[in-house]
């Protein structure tokens, strides 16, 4: 994985190149709850802000030509924290099914989940699965929604099913192990954006990302807006992307 950060890179609001935007941009959404603390905020609020600027990312990539957005919503090991904030994400996630549903549908966006259903509430598992069939026909954009998920928990769940399918040895390769992701049908992630500073990928995509483009930005993620965007996408389009080769073997 490349590393891009913002300071690092020197951004021209006029370079976003149709033909250099990512098809696959994932995002780990972080700096909630250090927004809400900043401005004297319960953690709630600043998770409530969050959603609230999904929504606005999700036109935004729409309009600049992104493909597949995946978002990091709720981690594996995101069930350590206070059990109020838990279940607040909780409320949070079906209150988006319940308000944002149909317009998402009207939008062309086509939700899907990526993680595990086990552990969540029966309800809410059942408003999840209701989501992603209730948009299943839409191309605009694709919307995966990475919630209880964790990359090595993903990786885990894909040897279980080769196992369980009894794959012969010699079968089993890098095609193979990535068919039985989560995201099977769809490409890795070209970049992956994360908010608030941090350089770390916190378990996501860890499979996927192996060959994805970094980009950090010290913007916590409900400030991330339609021009912060922009500017990670201009520093991806500036990238020469080897895949392990040098840069004499890259055609132009």
């Amino acid at each position: 994985m490349a590393l891009l950060t913002q300071d690092a890179q020197e951004i021209h609001q006029d370079a976003l190149l149709p033909d250099r935007i990512p098809r696959h941009v994932a995002i780990i959404m972080d700096g909630n709850g250090r927004w809400a603390k900043a401005r004297g905020l319960p953690r709630t609020e600043g998770h409530r802000q969050g959603t609230e600027n999904l929504r606005k990312i999700l036109r935004a990539c729409v309009e600049f030509g992104v493909e597949i957005l995946t978002i990091y919503a709720f981690s594996t090991e995101n069930w350590a924290r206070p059990a109020a904030e838990v279940q607040m994400l909780m409320k949070i996630l079906e209150m988006v099914i319940d308000r944002e549903l149909k317009d998402l549908d009207a939008n062309g966006v086509q939700i899907r989940h990526i993680g595990e259903l086990r552990g969540i509430a029966p309800g809410l598992q059942k408003k999840i699965r209701q989501a992603c069939e209730y948009t299943r026909n839409n191309h605009k954009l694709i919307l995966n929604v990475a919630f209880n998920y964790g990359g090595r928990d993903e990786i885990v769940h894909a040897v279980r099913r080769i196992v369980e399918d009894h794959i012969p040895i010699e079968k089993i390769d890098e095609s193979l192990i990535s068919r039985y992701l989560y995201t099977s049908d769809l490409p890795d992630p070209d970049l992956i954006i994360r908010t608030s500073g941090e350089l770390r990928v916190s378990n996501f995509l860890i499979w996927q990302g192996a060959y994805s483009e970094l980009y950090s930005t010290p913007t916590y993620w409900p400030d991330f807006d339609k021009e912060a965007l922009r500017s990670a996408l201009i520093a991806y389009g500036q990238r020469k992307r080897r895949f392990g080769q040098t840069d004499e073997q890259i055609v132009p």
